[in-house]
């Protein structure tokens, strides 16, 4: 696949009143010269009251790294809601502008990726797809892929100038959005799909609490073999194996960004014991808790 970062066209906020709400602490075009993609690091106020994010015409990826707070967003509609917590993706969909207001419960930082929409589109063209359905994106990466989460993390802490290695992250976050995220499939009605992301928030919000699928099932008005039907449709996995899967993910954060024991990160994940948790993430991940952290 050809990546030609001379043909980009990256625009980052334009008419943001940037020194209001956020410090920014690292900008990749500034510091090590890429072109290619845009990678920005920001320390944030820690209340904001109607700001206003104007539209931008790239692919704007934000990872909390830092701070919690329940985040109100308005995109020429009604308020939606969702939790600002470290290692939760966002996608940001080209060309909507969107008001949003928050308070937090300390300090917040995050690691910003723009992505040329341009070049989205061209990769798109080269796998043979249909254009990107970007609000479809946006929802499929706010449920979670950790791999994106790793590689936003990789290109914030780079230190390589030139170039090459920013065409090269964007290159692969560009086709791995495509084909994880934005490939032409099967998906359930609008409605059914809305309620598949209100049981995943819904699963994340209570993560360290004893959750059933009669449980999910009632949060989101559905009975459970058709929760579990448009689930499956819609993720490609169970709701069991689903939320499995982020208690793991967030006993992996745990274990790399605290210095919290096996015994006390357990119960925050919905592990009854460390025996538990310790069963499951070798499963999961092939090895033991102490083994992931040492490594």
């Amino acid at each position: 696949m050809v990546f030609d970062s001379a043909q980009l066209d990256l625009r980052p906020y334009a008419g943001f009143d940037m020194a209001r709400y956020v410090r920014r602490t690292h900008c990749s075009w500034e510091n090590l010269g890429w072109r290619s993609l845009l990678v920005q690091r920001f320390e944030h106020v820690p209340l904001a009251e109607d700001m206003e994010l104007p539209a931008a015409a790239d692919l704007h990826l934000v990872l909390p790294v830092a701070g919690r707070a329940a985040i109100e967003t308005r995109a020429g509609g009604r308020w939606s809601r969702h939790t600002w917590a470290p290692g939760r993706l966002e996608l940001g969909v080209p060309d909507q502008a969107r008001t949003r207001r928050y308070r937090a419960d300390g300090p917040m930082r995050s690691v910003q990726v723009h992505l040329p929409r341009g070049a989205v589109e061209r990769a798109a063209e080269q796998l043979g797809g249909r254009p990107p359905d970007y609000a479809g994106m946006a929802a499929s990466v706010a449920a979670g892929d950790p791999l994106i989460e790793e590689a936003v993390r990789a290109v914030g802490a780079a230190d390589e100038p030139g170039d090459l290695y920013a065409e090269s992250a964007a290159a692969f976050l560009a086709v791995h959005l495509l084909t994880r995220h934005s490939r032409a499939r099967e998906r359930p009605p609008a409605r059914e799909d809305a309620r598949v992301r209100a049981a995943i928030a819904f699963m994340r919000e209570r993560l360290a609490e004893p959750l059933t699928l009669a449980d999910l099932a009632d949060e989101v008005y559905l009975s459970v073999f058709h929760l579990v039907r448009v689930f499956r449709q819609a993720t490609g996995e169970t709701p069991h194996r689903y939320l499995a899967r982020l208690r793991i993910e967030k006993a992996q954060r745990l274990l790399r960004e605290s210095g919290l024991t096996v015994a006390e990160i357990a119960p925050l994940c919905g592990f009854a014991s460390p025996g538990a948790l310790s069963t499951a993430f070798l499963r999961h991940t092939g090895v033991r808790p102490s083994a992931y952290r040492n490594s």
